[in-house]
């Protein structure tokens, strides 16, 4: 097979395993009404569907760089890809056990190929690592805005229900797995070999800042995917229309995704573009307190682009602030380990909150005080350092 054939793959490959990374988490949110109803759960019990998956994100990013250095990375993500396939389907087979089992499963494979394409990239492509984060970061949040829009029409006017409409997705994560099968082949960079030659970073104040700038930016993300239709719906939204809001804020999140990348690559620091960000959801959370639908409209698209920024820098930061490819894979998995522990935490507390207070302007409280979080830690993480 030819040298361009070869790279056509590789890029294929990359945008293929990207869409599929969030699509099984953002059907999810905009579906809850229906799996509350259909197996009689709690608020609480149905935001802990999202925390699952965070949790299952926080425990195996541990253990997602000792699977690459034993299968090699191409071979690794390949069996992250295949694990998500298989709690795809076994999600929706039967009650509140399967459902939590499958859910648990595909946070599983999500992670491996998640923690893993950035050192990956690193390895095999250095010279277009932002090109690859740019690729890797705007298909995650294109088919995540997708699947938050068309999953209730799936369910709903296609009648396939919530099941039918969570499991339709599968057919896209094994035409990933046959396009992803040229890179199950060894290509000797030697990541593999020296990964844990790398610094601790676990010891490493940079690496913390980094991390939870990476947590506060998860756990808004991962709240607004869950709750924000329900919330759109209790301010006198229909359910379409409040998929349809999500889709758009995630939509709209793509051009904060593309061209953030290659931007920051050509700053000397990151910090700046990062504060201008934080300012952005704070003006964009505080407009959600107003029930005017073009407000609400106006504040996604405020926070749409600054969630697709934000995703985006916190995996260039992962790159820049390290300096070999070892350390890199290391970062990485902190980062995607105690991020998520926090991100897990979003959905499950006001889930909870919801149940006990009935106000929907907790979230909103609760998404400010994470924006302050976000600006916190992510000015120190976007200056000029390496661990």
């Amino acid at each position: 097979m030819s040298k361009p054939t070869n790279q056509a793959l590789l890029y294929l490959g990359i945008i293929l395993i990207s869409i599929n990374l969030r699509t099984s988490i953002a059907s999810v949110g905009p579906l809850i009404p229906f799996i509350r109803e259909d197996l009689d759960i709690s608020n609480g019990l149905a935001g802990f569907l999202t925390t699952l998956s965070l949790l299952t994100f926080a425990l195996f990013s541990l253990f997602a760089p000792s699977i690459g250095k034993r299968l090699g990375h191409g071979r690794a993500i390949f069996l992250g890809v295949s694990l998500l396939s298989v709690g795809v389907v076994l999600r929706v087979l039967g009650g509140i056990e399967l459902l939590y089992l499958g859910t648990a499963l595909t946070g599983i494979g999500i992670v491996i190929a998640n923690v893993l394409m950035i050192p990956f990239f690193k390895a095999r492509v250095p010279e277009k690592i932002g090109l690859m984060t740019a690729l890797l970061s705007t298909g995650m949040s294109l088919f995540a805005a997708i699947a938050s829009g068309i999953s209730v029409p799936l369910a709903v006017d296609l009648g396939w229900g919530w099941r039918g409409s969570l499991a339709s997705w599968v057919g896209l994560m094994i035409l990933a797995l046959v396009v992803w099968i040229p890179q199950l082949r060894s290509h000797g960079t030697g990541l593999q070999r020296d990964i844990f030659k790398g610094k601790n970073v676990w010891k490493s104040r940079l690496a913390w800042q980094v991390t939870l700038f990476m947590g506060a930016q998860s756990v808004m993300y991962f709240t607004m995917v869950t709750w924000l239709p329900d919330m759109l719906i209790a301010k006198g939204m229909s359910p379409v229309n409040a998929g349809l809001a999500l889709s758009y804020m995630q939509l709209i999140s793509l051009i904060g995704t593309f061209f953030a990348p290659n931007l920051l690559m050509k700053l000397k620091e990151q910090s700046p573009v990062i504060l201008i960000v934080g300012v952005g959801y704070l003006i964009g959370f505080g407009a959600l307190f107003l029930s005017s639908e073009w407000v609400i409209f106006a504040a996604l698209t405020i926070i749409g682009i600054g969630s697709g920024a934000s995703l985006s820098i916190a995996y260039t930061l992962i790159s820049l602030r390290t300096a070999e490819d070892q350390t890199t894979a290391k970062l990485s998995g902190m980062v995607q380990s105690a991020g998520y522990v926090l991100a897990a935490l979003g959905p499950l507390i006001f889930g909870i909150s919801l149940d006990l207070f009935d106000n929907w302007n907790i979230l909103i409280w609760f998404l400010l005080l994470m924006t302050i979080q976000f600006i916190a830690f992510g000015l120190p993480a976007g200056r000029d350092k390496k661990i």
